[in-house]
């Protein structure tokens, strides 16, 4: 990938990330059902003076997960703690942040569905009875005590609801999936973005970077970013629809979005494995790629323009993937068509 991959962070990045981030559900562009219906689940709690349920938001990263969870805390008026799924290693850790919260605060916990079994069973009861089991001294001499926990929130995040345990699942009162953004929501975004930055961006310009940011508010705010600097190093600094076309191939991301990452997906799922069905391991190996990278980050935007199939047999690239590529797709005899290459089951093998 290039030098200037949207992908990569920094420090600076992180600070506009937070200046970025709308902070009150008026603020939040897009995603409307969702929204809707939070800001009648946090109004009939707030007028009943109560914590708001347990939310899980799930759905590919960069959508405005975390987001959500900061603005939920606002709007409840309480303080947001968080923390993240893995980190959560022991009871005690998990323990030590439930007995801390105050009555009514958010507790977020970002890819929710790797919490360590021990752990997660040890958070049932605090999301239902407000209480926490935890053990006190070894061997004979240990005993179990009970600990109280304020009313709290948690708000679950994750981009793989499926591997959530039914127990945690069925513990959460409210479930919302977000979905890719619609063209005109994003260059909404990234004109909205652009106001808070400073850049001077033309109409057309919007479009343009709106166009190639997958459907996702985070992709959409790094090109805008990568936009800038390129046009205020090379060009006026004024972003016009030419100067964001010429960064973005600088980025090489092209008309579609894909980037260097997802064109060589498609080449090694193609011109190696003559677009498949095959494995996800086996694609992963062959680009020194993990398969949690592919399924989180690759694949989702892939399925989601129609480049990409999961079978119970495999990955297969669509003829449009072909297409994309400058490719002519193999003629496949209607004998050999298998309704099952166009479903969306999926393989891990």
């Amino acid at each position: 990938m290039s030098d200037l991959d949207p992908r990569q962070r920094t420090d600076t990045d992180s600070d506009d990330d937070l200046q970025l981030r709308p902070r009150h559900m008026a603020e939040f562009i897009g995603q409307r059902t969702v929204v809707d219906n939070l800001r009648i689940f946090i109004q009939a709690a707030r007028n009943r003076g109560e914590a708001l349920d347990h939310v899980l938001l799930y759905g590919p990263p960069g959508l405005g997960k975390t987001t959500l969870a900061n603005i939920i805390s606002q709007e409840m008026g309480t303080e947001l703690r968080s923390t993240s799924g893995p980190i959560i290693e022991r009871k005690d850790d998990l323990a030590a942040i439930l007995t801390d919260l105050k009555a009514g605060d958010v507790l977020f916990i970002d890819e929710v569905h790797r919490l360590n079994r021990i752990v997660e069973e040890c958070l049932y009861p605090a999301l239902e009875d407000r209480k926490i089991d935890i053990i006190i001294g070894e061997g004979p001499h240990a005993k179990s005590i009970k600990l109280e926990v304020a009313p709290f929130t948690l708000v679950g995040a994750t981009t793989r609801a499926g591997m959530l345990s039914a127990p945690l699942r069925s513990r959460f009162g409210i479930t919302q999936r977000l979905q890719f953004y619609s063209l005109d929501e994003m260059a909404r975004i990234v004109k909205r973005s652009a106001q808070i930055l400073g850049c001077t961006v033309e109409e057309d310009a919007l479009h343009v970077i709106a166009s190639r940011s997958r459907g996702t508010p985070r992709i959409a705010n790094r090109l805008l970013r990568r936009v800038r600097d390129i046009a205020e190093v090379l060009h006026s600094g004024r972003i016009t629809a030419e100067v964001a076309g010429k960064a973005l191939a600088m980025l090489e991301v092209d008309e579609r979005g894909l980037d260097a990452q997802d064109r060589a997906f498609l080449e090694a799922l193609i011109g190696k494995f003559g677009g498949g069905p095959v494995g996800l391991n086996t694609l992963a190996v062959s680009l020194s790629e993990d398969d949690d990278t592919l399924i989180d980050m690759v694949e989702p935007y892939l399925i989601q323009v129609g480049f990409l199939a999961r079978t119970p047999r495999g990955r297969v690239a669509t003829a449009a993937a072909y297409e994309h590529l400058g490719l002519r797709p193999p003629a496949i005899p209607e004998s050999a068509q298998e309704p099952e290459l166009f479903g969306f089951g999926d393989e891990s093998t």
